[in-house]
C-alpha cells in the first residue's frame, strides 16, 4: 500500500468523507518542465467545477507530504479529470510527480475545493478578462473551456505571460482553441525572456501593458465584464490595483493564489499569558478536546492527537482546512483563502488559527 497517512480504523471514514483515491490514466508533457496528470474517473464520477483544486497526499521518504493542484480540466468538456504540475527547484512534491507518476499508480486526493470558479447561463453575455502567469494558466484553462461550451453570447481575452516561447503552457490547447472558437477567444501572449524573432509583447508584464489590454479589450456597456487573476503574486497584485484603478470594481475580480512549497513560517507564540488553551472541535460529528499550546495552530494541536482534519497548503490559503467558529475567539495570521461573507459567517482556518480565549467550539464540515 502506498500509503501510511491513516490508521486501517479509519479506511472506511476516509473514503467515504474527504478523501478518494484516483488512478492515473495518462501523463502529458507540456513543456520542459510541467506534466499534465489525467485520472481515471472514480465511481461516482468526480464531482467537481471548473477553477477548483485537488489536494494531492503522497507519502516521500517515509514522510506525508500535501500539496494543492488546480483542475486544468472542465467538467462539461473534458472526459477526465487531470492536473498540470510544474518542477519548483528543489520542490519535493512537483519534482516527485513530475518523475514518478506514470498510468496506473493510485493516489489519495482530498476532494474538489476552492471559490476560484464562476457560474455558467445560455443566456449570459459576458466578456471574460484572464491574466495569467506561468502555472497559473492551469485553473483558468479550465474556466475558459467551461465559459466556450455554455455561453455562446460570452467572449473571453486572456493576456499569458510566459518566460520563453518553449515554457508556454498549454500553447497548443490555447491555439486550438482560438481557431475552434473565431472571434470568441483571443490570446495574447507576453514572454519576459523571448529568443529569436519573437513578435509579440515582451519583457515584464506592468500596468501599462494591463492598461492597454484592457482599454482595447473591454469597452461597450452592453457586456458583464469580469476578471480571473491567476499566478505569481506579483502579477496578480499588479492586474488588481490596475483593474480597481481603471474603475471596475473589486466584485468582478476574482484571483487564486499558488501555494507552492512551505515557507516555514511560524505562528508567534501568545504573548498574553502563554495560556494552553482547549478547544473542542467537531469532525464528522463527534466532539474532540484537543489542548493547543501557545505558539501552535489549532490544526497542529488536532492531527498531534490523531484527528483526521483535513489540510493542505498549511497555509491559510487553500481552505482545505475550514472550520465553523461556534463559540469563543480565535487570532488568524493569514486568512487570504476566505471571502469576506466567510469571515462574517464565522469561518476560520484551523492551519493559521489560534485561540485567544477559553470556550472554543469549531465545527469541520
Amino acid at each position: 500500500m502506498l500509503f501510511n497517512l491513516f490508521k486501517k480504523t479509519k479506511e472506511d471514514q476516509v473514503r467515504t468523507n474527504n478523501y478518494l483515491t484516483l488512478r492515473i490514466r495518462e501523463t502529458v508533457v507540456e513543456t520542459p518542465d510541467t506534466i499534465t496528470v489525467y485520472f481515471d474517473q472514480p465511481e461516482p464520477f468526480l464531482d467537481y467545477k471548473a477553477g477548483q483544486f485537488l489536494t494531492v497526499i503522497l507519502e516521500i521518504d517515509g514522510k506525508e507530504e500535501r500539496r494543492s493542484y488546480s483542475l486544468c480540466t472542465s467538467p462539461y468538456v473534458d472526459p477526465f479529470p487531470a492536473i498540470t504540475v510544474k518542477r519548483l527547484k528543489e520542490g519535493l512534491v512537483s519534482n516527485y510527480i513530475n518523475d514518478r507518476f506514470r498510468p496506473g499508480k493510485t493516489i489519495s486526493v482530498m476532494k474538489p475545493m476552492g471559490n476560484f470558479i464562476t457560474d455558467y447561463h445560455s443566456k449570459n453575455k459576458r466578456h471574460y478578462g484572464m491574466i495569467a502567469g506561468g502555472s497559473g494558466i492551469t485553473p483558468i484553462m479550465g474556466i475558459i473551456k467551461s465559459v466556450l461550451v455554455n455561453e455562446p453570447e460570452s467572449k473571453v481575452s486572456l493576456l499569458y505571460c510566459s518566460r520563453t516561447e518553449d515554457l508556454i503552457i498549454f500553447g497548443k490547447a490555447l491555439e486550438n482553441l482560438r481557431e475552434k472558437y473565431a472571434g470568441r477567444l483571443e490570446i495574447i501572449h507576453n514572454l519576459s525572456q523571448p529568443k529569436g524573432d519573437w513578435k509579440g509583447l515582451k519583457g515584464r508584464l506592468d500596468s501599462k501593458k494591463i492598461e492597454a489590454f484592457v482599454n482595447v479589450k473591454f469597452i461597450g456597456p452592453e457586456w458583464d465584464n469580469r476578471f480571473f487573476l491567476c499566478g505569481p503574486q506579483g502579477i496578480m497584485d499588479l492586474a488588481r490595483e490596475t483593474l480597481l484603478a481603471a474603475g471596475y470594481e473589486k466584485e468582478r475580480l476574482y484571483s487564486e493564489s499558488f501555494y507552492l512549497e512551505p515557507s516555514g513560517n511560524e505562528i508567534p507564540e501568545d504573548t498574553n499569558g502563554q495560556v494552553v488553551r482547549s478547544v473542542t472541535i467537531i469532525l464528522d460529528g463527534q466532539e474532540h478536546i484537543v489542548e493547543v499550546i501557545p505558539g501552535k495552530t489549532i490544526l497542529e494541536a488536532g492531527l498531534a492527537e490523531d484527528l483526521d482534519m483535513p489540510y493542505s497548503c498549511q497555509s491559510g490559503l487553500c481552505t482545505a482546512c475550514r472550520g465553523k467558529l461556534l463559540s469563543g475567539e480565535v487570532k488568524m495570521n493569514e486568512d487570504a483563502g476566505l471571502s469576506e461573507n466567510e469571515i462574517k459567517e464565522g469561518y476560520i482556518l484551523c492551519c493559521s488559527a489560534r485561540p485567544t480565549g477559553p470556550n472554543i467550539r469549531i465545527n469541520i464540515e
